[in-house]
């Protein structure tokens, strides 16, 4: 396959508001041995990606400076270790960055197959999410059937797969959401029990919910929420900390740590080692891409977005008025 040598994408010149962003063209990447080159169809929009175009999470060394943490297409080329996916496969993918481009080089070990049924925009918001939540919630937390267990942002992508995913794996699901739409669209996706937090605190009501506590709680506020989190843990609970919205430097009461004999962890998707994300995709597409494709698991899009209006796209993310995944459009 003849390949063009420049592509569009999105560069970020300096740090600042949506508005840094723009069209460029540049150079088409070049696999590396162990990787594949991804022809771009649409790419999935993150907070991660927000937090690098102003500036305070800078890429890892090796990786695309290119905004983009997933993406769905075609695989139109291949590293010289590459066996599997092949030339010509339909991928959705976890990246190390570029995914705002037509053109996105990637570890094949972070490749997985379109979901039986699942069109490449859906299939292209999936990696970020499912990674993140496997890793933290499964992997991390060790949440298991029978426990209760709470996340944070029930609308966001992370809290709309965690919701699902816990519910699937036999948990019984509390969120917090920011209106009493966001509240009723929880209840529909599967939780048990949604809180507004604008209207209640949410440590109280999960007193009145579970009077133990909970066993696991996906929290990515931070701020004042850490101290709260701490509460609501049942003995032995587990604390997965993934962002701080709120902030990350607060002060805390940590006897609840020793009273309670609880875990916290905490982890970054992007500066984990290539190999982990690589067992995180084996893992996926064993327990988790069989329910994509039985229909237990739902795509939920807000917004799709053409490549250059990414703007737009950032605007709407940093707003927090989304439900759901904000797309690229960057083909078809």
């Amino acid at each position: 396959m003849t390949l063009p040598t420049t592509m569009r994408h999105i560069a970020v010149t300096q740090p600042g508001p949506p508005e840094v962003m723009h069209v460029e063209d540049g150079p088409v990447p070049t696999p590396r041995a162990d990787e594949v080159l991804i022809e771009v169809a649409f790419a999935g929009v993150n907070r991660p990606d927000c937090a690098q175009r102003a500036g305070t999470y800078p890429p890892p060394p090796d990786a695309s400076p290119i905004l983009g943490l997933e993406v769905a297409g075609r695989v139109v080329a291949c590293g010289d270790n590459v066996t599997s996916p092949a030339m010509g496969d339909m991928v959705c993918a976890l990246t190390p960055g570029g995914g705002y481009a037509q053109y996105c080089g990637t570890p094949a070990a972070w490749c997985l197959p379109i979901p039986s049924g699942w069109s490449l925009e859906q299939a292209a918001g999936l990696p970020e999410n499912y990674f993140t939540v496997w890793n933290n919630v499964f992997d991390r937390a060790r949440l298991v059937s029978g426990e209760t267990f709470l996340v944070h942002g029930g609308t966001s992508g992370i809290g709309l797969a965690a919701i699902q995913l816990a519910k699937a794996f036999g948990a019984k699901v509390i969120t917090t959401a920011g209106s009493e739409e966001k509240v009723e669209f929880c209840l529909k996706m599967g939780a048990d029990h949604a809180i507004n937090y604008r209207t209640h605190d949410f440590a109280e009501e999960i007193k009145r919910i579970e009077k133990r506590g909970v066993d696991v709680i996906l929290d990515m506020v931070g701020g004042d929420y850490i101290e709260r989190n701490l509460k609501c843990l049942a003995l032995e609970g587990r604390l997965a900390q993934i962002a701080f919205l709120n902030g990350s430097r607060v002060e805390c009461d940590w006897r609840f740590i020793m009273l309670k004999r609880l875990t916290v962890s905490g982890s970054t998707l992007r500066a984990s080692p290539s190999a982990r994300k690589a067992m995180l995709a084996k893992e996926l597409r064993a327990r988790v891409w069989p329910l994509l494709e039985q229909g237990k698991l739902k795509s939920v899009i807000h917004s799709t977005f053409p490549l250059e209006h990414a703007t737009d796209a950032h605007a709407l993310m940093e707003s927090s008025r989304h439900v759901g995944k904000i797309m690229l459009r960057v083909r078809g």
